[in-house]
């Protein structure tokens, strides 16, 4: 019998997701020593673009998990668990990441922009909770970094095992034989 597959859509949203969480976190770490002035409020800008996007993207994934349930696991017991495990803290921190860089944007005298296009703030300037925000932001953003590690790392596990996992989230014609 023959393994059930993750769906196109969810193909897509979880490789369009890792592509800019990935960028995102690149651009995060290097742009924070950037000296002030237009480099850095550019990468700055983009940053929370491509943030704001990966927010409306986690948003469309849970969407898609909540109607379309992911096929049942090839594998059993503390594996399994560990990876239910991994995956639940990847969704919340995919989630609380940008929502804690959008927050500590409110809390800025500067105007939150999306691509160019400035979004409505409800916030006021306030060094004390843009601090706070920017420290969920920084420290979920690490722990999204060791937790993608871990995904990387079980992935190659499953691609060297050869036990059809992996192939689960790749498209079909890449496994014919």
């Amino acid at each position: 019998m023959k393994p059930r597959r993750y769906t196109l859509t969810a193909m897509l949203i979880h490789w369009a997701q890792a592509a800019v969480v990935l960028w995102l976190l690149w651009r995060g770490w290097s742009m924070i020593d950037l000296p002030k002035g237009a480099e850095r409020t550019a990468a700055y800008g983009l940053h929370k673009s491509w943030g704001l996007v990966a927010l409306g993207l986690i948003g469309l994934r849970m969407l898609w998990r909540w109607r379309h349930p992911a096929p049942p696991a090839l594998i059993g017991g503390h594996e399994a668990a560990i990876a239910r495990a991994v995956h639940h803290a990847l969704y919340g921190l995919l989630l609380i990441t940008p929502l804690a860089g959008v927050l500590a944007s409110q809390f800025t005298p500067y105007a939150l922009k999306f691509f160019g296009y400035e979004i409505p703030k409800f916030g006021w300037p306030d060094e004390a909770l843009n601090g706070v925000f920017k420290t969920v932001h920084v420290y979920s953003a690490w722990a999204i970094a060791g937790l993608v590690g871990l995904h990387v790392a079980g992935a190659l596990k499953h691609a060297i095992q050869c036990d059809g996992t992996l192939s689960r989230m790749l498209p079909a014609r890449l496994f014919r034989n």
